[in-house]
C-alpha cells in the first residue's frame, strides 16, 4: 500500500480517508488551532455543519463552548512545547445537542523538522458513563441513607424490648410477692429469672459490633459474667469460666445458644451446690472443628441420679432450641459433677420440617 503513495496529493488523500473512518469525533487543527480537518462523527455529534467548522479558530465554534482558558493553556503547550495533552474533561451544554461530557486528547505532528506543526485532536464521549457513576454515587448514598434509618430503628426496637422485657419481670416480681402460695411465689419466680434471662441475651447480642455475626467467645464471656453477678450475689462462690475458639455464628444461632446457655447456667447455678462447695465450678466450653462445633456445660457439683435432664420448663425450653440448632443433646452425671453437651456435625440428618 505504501508503495502506491505517490505524491503530496496521495498523502492527503489517505490523510482524509483516515480521519473520515474514525468512529470517535476528531479534528485536525493548524499550529493557529484552526480547523483543518474533522470526522463525520465530529459534525455528527456535536450537529454542526463542516461550513460552520472548517477554516475556523477552535474556540470560535459553536457558542464559543471550547473557549475554556485550560485547554487553551493545554493546547498552546501542545503546539509550543510539544507536550502530549491526555484525556482532558469538558462538560457543557452544547447547542443543539445537550448536555455532554467530552474526553479531549492531543497531540502535534510536526512535518520535515518545520516549526509549524499539525495538531491532532479526539474526543471520547464519556456523558453515558458520567451519568452512570453519579447514578451509582447517587444509589450508594440512598442505600447508606436506608442503612443508617434502618440502624436507628434497630436501635430504637432493642431499647423498647429491653424496656419490655424490665417491666414484665417488674411485674412478675411484684406478683410473687403479693401470693401466699409458696408453689405459685415459686413459679413467678422461676418466669421472673427466665424473662431476665432473655433479656440479658438480648443486651448482650445488641452490643455486638456486628449485626448478622456474633463472636461466639466474647459473646458467652460477658453473657455468663452477666449471669453469674446477678444470680451468685452473697452466696458462696460458685466459679464460672467459659473456653471457647474463636468463632462466628450468625445472630439467629447466637440467640440460641445464649439462650441454652443461661437455661443450663441457671440450672447449675440453683441445683448442682446445695451445700457449699469451696472449688465450685461451672465450665462452659465451645469447641470448633471446620462446619462441626460442641457446646459444653459442665459443673463439678452434686450430680444427678438420673442421667436425663429433669423435666420441666427448662428442660423443654432447651430440647427445641437444640433442636433449631440441628444438633443433638447428651447428659451425663455421676458423683463428680453433671455435663450436658449440645454438639452440631456435618453428617448429622437435619430435622425435617413438620
Amino acid at each position: 500500500m505504501i508503495s502506491r503513495i505517490k505524491s503530496i496529493e496521495d498523502v492527503r488523500t489517505l490523510a482524509v480517508a483516515i480521519v473520515e473512518t474514525i468512529p470517535e469525533p476528531f479534528v485536525v487543527l493548524d499550529d493557529k488551532l484552526g480547523v483543518i480537518m474533522a470526522s463525520r462523527s465530529f459534525y455528527r455529534t456535536f450537529n454542526v455543519d463542516p461550513a460552520d467548522t472548517l477554516n475556523r479558530p477552535i474556540y470560535a465554534l459553536g457558542n464559543g463552548q471550547w473557549d475554556i482558558p485550560v485547554l487553551r493553556s493545554l493546547l498552546g503547550t501542545v503546539v509550543g512545547e510539544k507536550t502530549p495533552m491526555e484525556d482532558f474533561e469538558v462538560e457543557h451544554d452544547f447547542p443543539n445537542v445537550g448536555p455532554k461530557t467530552m474526553l479531549l486528547s492531543a497531540r502535534s505532528v510536526p512535518f520535515d523538522g518545520k516549526t509549524n506543526s499539525t495538531i491532532l485532536l479526539g474526543f471520547v464521549d464519556v456523558t453515558a458513563r458520567r451519568l452512570a457513576e453519579r447514578y451509582k454515587d447517587d444509589l450508594l448514598a440512598q442505600t447508606e441513607e436506608l442503612l443508617r434509618q434502618k440502624n436507628v430503628l434497630l436501635q430504637e426496637l432493642q431499647h423498647r424490648v429491653a424496656n419490655s422485657l424490665q417491666i414484665i419481670a417488674s411485674i412478675l416480681m411484684l406478683k410473687a410477692r403479693a401470693v401466699s402460695s409458696e408453689e405459685t411465689r415459686h413459679h413467678l419466680e422461676d418466669a421472673r429469672q427466665r424473662v431476665m434471662s432473655v433479656a440479658a441475651v438480648q443486651q448482650h447480642l445488641n452490643s455486638s459490633a456486628a449485626v448478622d455475626k456474633v463472636e461466639v467467645g466474647s459473646y458467652l464471656s460477658k453473657l455468663c459474667e452477666s449471669l453469674a453477678g446477678s444470680m451468685i450475689g452473697g452466696r458462696d462462690q460458685i466459679g464460672v469460666k467459659v473456653i471457647a475458639d474463636h468463632a462466628e455464628v450468625d445472630s439467629g444461632a447466637a440467640v440460641n445458644i445464649g439462650l441454652i446457655v443461661t437455661e443450663l447456667l441457671i440450672n447449675a447455678i440453683k441445683h448442682a451446690f446445695p451445700t457449699p462447695h469451696p472449688d465450685a465450678q461451672v465450665l462452659i466450653t465451645y469447641q470448633v472443628d471446620a462446619a462441626d462445633w460442641q457446646l459444653t456445660v459442665s459443673d463439678n457439683g452434686v450430680g444427678k441420679s438420673d442421667p436425663a435432664m429433669s423435666p420441666g420448663l427448662g428442660t423443654t425450653i432447651v430440647k427445641a432450641l437444640v433442636e433449631q440448632l440441628d444438633a443433638q443433646l447428651k447428659t451425663s452425671a455421676g458423683p463428680k459433677g453433671t455435663t450436658i453437651a449440645i454438639a452440631r456435625t456435618r453428617a448429622m440428618p437435619k430435622r425435617q420440617p413438620s
